[in-house]
Parts: structure tokens; sequence; C-alpha cells
């Protein structure tokens, strides 16, 4: 998002942790009905673009939502949207990108609050692995064909009863309803608003063999050093490192396996 965007959606944040600070809010429910909301206007194009036209006062597209959305969904789903379309958006579909955001983040505060988040960061990363390595399962939660009720129930053969409710939630509204996504794309966002969520910062750490506890402890505290954040680590273990480790953090990638080293070195005995 750029510019009026940016600011628009910090704000609707700001509203949505005002909300769900409250004990008398269920994020959990504020996450459905906020997806809900979503979907329509992911469908109904014509409605968001007149709930982001700036000739339009914000008052009367505020008044709009609440005759659209109000007794479809509790209040403060309904204030939250209402006090969203009062902002200014570049663009219409950014406001339904700032919708789904905040439905996700409404849901990892829910899990915060029940003392599962790590649990739910953990179970969409390794979620995310299991389907890069299954062709045939990414076929199928992938195939367009496939009804939306097939790919829940296929997810829920999966993962009902062995993940968290949050993790199972997250995952089929991407899988149901991915707007233009990769698969792979969407849990890494979802991984990433998890760690935001603790105001930290995903770090990948790819290994030959499974780290000890005490290593796990050293890396996180050494790169929470390097980073100034605390860290959450996504572990993989690959085979083909052949020592050390492999570490991305955003973009970044921090190369200290013995793979990558005798890789270079050819390099530059070739070069």
């Amino acid at each position: 998002m750029n510019g009026a965007s940016r600011e628009a959606l910090a704000a609707a944040r700001e509203r949505l942790d005002a909300l769900t600070d409250s004990t008398s809010v269920d994020a959990a429910q504020l996450a459905d009905e906020l997806a809900a909301v979503t979907a329509l206007l992911d469908r109904e194009v014509s409605l968001r673009r007149v709930l982001t036209d700036p000739a339009q006062a914000a008052d009367a597209k505020a008044e709009l939502a609440g005759r659209i959305f109000g007794g479809k969904v509790g209040g403060p789903a309904a204030d939250l949207v209402a006090g969203t379309v009062r902002s200014r958006w570049s663009q219409s579909r950014d406001l339904v990108d700032a919708l789904e955001e905040l439905a996700a983040m409404a849901d990892f505060t829910a899990a915060q609050k029940a003392g599962t988040l790590d649990d739910v960061e953990d179970e969409l990363f390794r979620f995310g692995r299991i389907v890069s390595s299954d062709t045939a399962l990414r076929s199928a939660l992938t195939d367009r064909a496939a009804s939306t009720s097939a790919k829940s129930e296929l997810l829920h053969s999966l993962l009902g009863g062995r993940a968290k409710a949050t993790t199972e939630r997250l995952v089929t509204r991407l899988v149901t309803a991915p707007r233009g996504r990769s698969l792979e794309t969407g849990i890494e966002s979802l991984s990433k608003l998890a760690a935001e969520r603790r105001e930290r910062t995903v770090a990948v750490v790819t290994s030959a063999v499974p780290l000890s506890d005490t290593q796990k402890r050293r890396l996180g505290a050494a790169l929470a050093r390097l980073y100034g954040r605390a860290m959450h680590l996504n572990l993989d273990v690959d085979p083909e490192v052949l020592g050390g480790i492999r570490v991305r953090v955003g973009d970044e990638i921090i190369n200290g396996s013995l793979a990558d080293r005798l890789e270079d070195a050819a390099r530059r005995m070739a070069s």
C-alpha cells in the first residue's frame, strides 16, 4: 500500500487494538465477521468503489456501511468497518486488503489471549512446508474447479483436532479465498502478521539436522541482538545443508552453511 492507504491501515489497526483490548469483545468472532465483509467487498466491486470514493463525504460512506452491515455483523465489526471507510484509500482494493489483514490480526489476538499464538505460528509454518513438498495436496487445495466446501472438508480432515482452531480458520480462509495469491505467499504473509503481533521478526532457519534447545536459544538471542528485536524461529531441516545453518530474515539471507561455502569457493576458483 502507498500513501493514504498506508495511513488508513495504520489508523484501522489502532482501532482494532482498542476494540480487542476490551474483554467484552470476542476477537475470534470479530475475525470471522471481518472476513465475511472482506469476501463481500471482494465480490462487489461497485460497492467498494462507492465506499472508497474520495468525492463522497466520510460520514455518508460510514452511514452507507452501517446500513449494509448493521444487523449482519456484530456491533464491534460494524463500527470498525464504518471507521475504516471514513479514511481515504489510494485504491478501492486497498480497503479489501486492509479488512482481510484486520481479520487475521483479530484471530492472532484471540490466539494470544488464549496463550496459543506460538503454536499457531509454528503450525502455519509447518503447514506451508507440507504443502510445498506435497504436489498432490497443493494441487487439490489450489484447484479452481474444486468447490470451496470440498477444500474446507479436505483441510478439516488434515487439521481438525491436530492444529489449533485459529490455524484451521486462517488456512481455510486463505485456501478458499486466495485473492490472486499463491498458497505459499499467503502462508508467509500470515506468519509475518503473527510475529508482528508479538512485535518480533520471523527468521527461517534451515539446518542439516534438528537444532537442540540450547542451540535454538543461542541462535534466537544472537539474532535478537543483531536485529534489535525479538525473533521467532521457524525451523526447517534439509539434509543437503552439509554443515552449519542458513537463516533468512525477510529478504536477507545469512549464509552459514558448509555447502554454500564450498559453492562460493568453487566459484572463486573458476573465476
